[in-house]
């Protein structure tokens, strides 16, 4: 095959991940048809099986491509912070970046993250195994926040990484440009996620946390 060829050959192959990316994060796994995934990569049907052998290798690869580059992504964001960025800010960092990742730049992380647990087990091990690399990402950063004094004694620190992540993954599932921008969306995802892991905040800071009894009597 041509240079050409296969330069060709590659764009097809981007393109019917992008479809199958669109009409998973859509449709969900059980809804996804390679017939829809045709239409949208403006392919014919048949043609799908030159890159990929099945239908589920074809999800396989999307899920896996979702979750592998939201590692890359936010890995890197945190590589490139200044030296000396506090563990706080680092985490402020790795929440805004989840979101505009899940929510704006990537409809493979979209698909991947709707779909993970509705896929059967064996099309989720690659994609569990990178999710695992990910998460690694997200313990350190508590990790080091608890190092430092930062990060709540009462915390179980795998509890709250697990609420925090299922908390931002879950915003795929709700949001869109019409109920609110996205920086609304990250701001208030750091202010949440900081206020509930900070020490300072928990000990009723000046800065405005709360303490552990503060604001739970019920309304009269």
């Amino acid at each position: 095959m041509t240079e050409g060829g296969e330069s060709k050959s590659a764009r097809t192959r981007e393109r019917i991940l992008n479809a199958a990316a669109h009409v998973l994060s859509r449709k969900g796994y059980a809804g996804t048809r390679l017939s829809d995934v045709a239409d949208q990569a403006e392919v014919q049907a048949p043609a799908i099986y030159y890159y990929f052998p099945s239908r589920e290798a074809l999800v396989e690869e999307v899920m896996w491509t979702g979750i592998a580059r939201m590692r890359e992504h936010v890995g890197q964001v945190l590589a490139a912070l200044p030296a000396g960025t506090g563990p706080l800010e680092r985490i402020d960092a790795a929440v805004a970046e989840h979101l505009r990742y899940e929510l704006e730049v990537s409809g493979y992380t979209t698909a991947a993250i709707r779909n993970a647990g509705q896929v059967p087990d064996y099309i989720r091990i690659r994609y569990s195994t990178e999710a695992a690399k990910y998460g690694e990402i997200w313990r350190q950063l508590l990790r080091e926040a608890a190092q430092t004094g930062l990060l709540r004694p009462d915390l179980d620190p795998m509890v709250a990484r697990m609420l925090v992540l299922g908390a931002l993954n879950w915003a795929a599932e709700w949001w869109n440009p019409r109920r609110g921008s996205l920086d609304t969306i990250v701001r208030t995802a750091q202010s949440l996620v900081r206020n509930g892991l900070s020490a300072a905040a928990s000990a009723g800071s000046p800065d405005g946390g709360l303490s552990p009894t503060e604001g739970l009597s019920l309304p009269r």
